[in-house]
């Protein structure tokens, strides 16, 4: 198999092309075995948000590029879908955006009993990322004890 790098990387010098044309933000972009299934998913944003119709637009385009340029060994499922409303950080445009947002932390590896913490993001460099508990506590966690980060949201 090829390495999911590359095929990720590939992938995207042939997306890009195609979301800056519609003034769409590539905000994910990844290759994955999920239950013995290839997926090739992207995950694409606009402010205001992306519509089925937006991601059938960079479905169908990407799907022609990847036809024509074939350098994916395995059969997989194409997905172009929008992040969601849980979205992942992980760009610095995706922290820039965030800043003053209430965030999800998920650590690899527990800080005292606990793995999972809440609080409005404040800061964020290249090693490390600030969050507010509340109006008397923060945090400092490294980015690379960070598992996953994500907007909060409550229903």
């Amino acid at each position: 198999m090829q390495k999911k790098e590359d095929i990720e990387k590939r992938t995207e010098e042939l997306i890009m092309p195609i979301i800056e044309q519609n003034n769409f933000e590539l905000v994910d972009l990844e290759y994955v075995k999920e239950a013995g299934t290839y997926y090739l998913r992207a995950y694409i944003d606009k402010p205001g948000g992306i519509s089925i119709d937006d991601c059938e637009i960079v479905s169908r385009a990407l799907s022609d590029k990847l036809d024509e340029f074939d350098y994916i060994d395995e059969a997989y499922i194409l997905e172009v879908s929008s992040p969601g409303l849980g979205r992942p950080l992980k760009k610095d445009k995706d922290f820039a955006r965030s800043i003053g947002q209430q965030v999800d932390i998920k650590l690899y590896r527990p800080i005292e009993k606990q793995k999972d913490f809440t609080g409005e993001l404040k800061e964020y460099d290249a090693d490390s990322v600030t969050i507010a508990i509340d109006d008397e506590t923060t945090m400092d966690f490294q980015r690379k004890d960070i598992a996953l980060i994500r907007l909060a949201f409550d229903f």
